[in-house]
């Protein structure tokens, strides 16, 4: 598929509630939230997507992703399976994580898990995004 992490990320905005998770070698990061109202500005350093909440800001350097995974696997507590989305660096590394934030244990936003699906069907499995060439 050619398509651009523009497109993806706007996209998103069908999954509802996100845990978007960053971490780095002595940190992590989550904040609740919904990929919404994306703004995007070019920078020296590259192409940003940009969202603000009342809760956190997000800063997204498309350039700097060089692929997009879908995975399952089981909760750490609880016996259900998590839907992730990561969007990975040119080290194959997690830049950012999107998981389906679920209210219980399980209980995902209604349409959430279909929505999840729709997007690994359109975009496969794994994926790498076409440049960003216009803002």
């Amino acid at each position: 598929m050619t398509a651009t992490l523009k497109e993806f990320l706007e996209a998103c905005e069908t999954l509802g509630t996100l845990r978007l998770i960053v971490t780095s070698s002595a940190a992590v990061l989550e904040a609740r939230g919904k990929i919404q109202k994306l703004f995007y500005a070019e920078l020296p350093k590259g192409k940003y997507a940009n969202m603000h909440t009342e809760g956190f800001e997000f800063h997204l350097n498309m350039d700097k992703i060089t692929e997009v995974k879908f995975e399952t696997g089981e909760a750490k507590r609880g016996n259900f399976t998590t839907y992730a989305i990561r969007l990975l660096d040119e080290k194959q590394e997690s830049a950012l994580s999107l998981f389906l934030q679920w209210g219980k244990p399980g209980e995902y936003e209604p349409g959430q898990v279909e929505a999840w699906h729709a997007l690994r069907e359109q975009y496969g499995q794994v994926w790498q995004p076409a440049p960003v060439l216009e803002i």
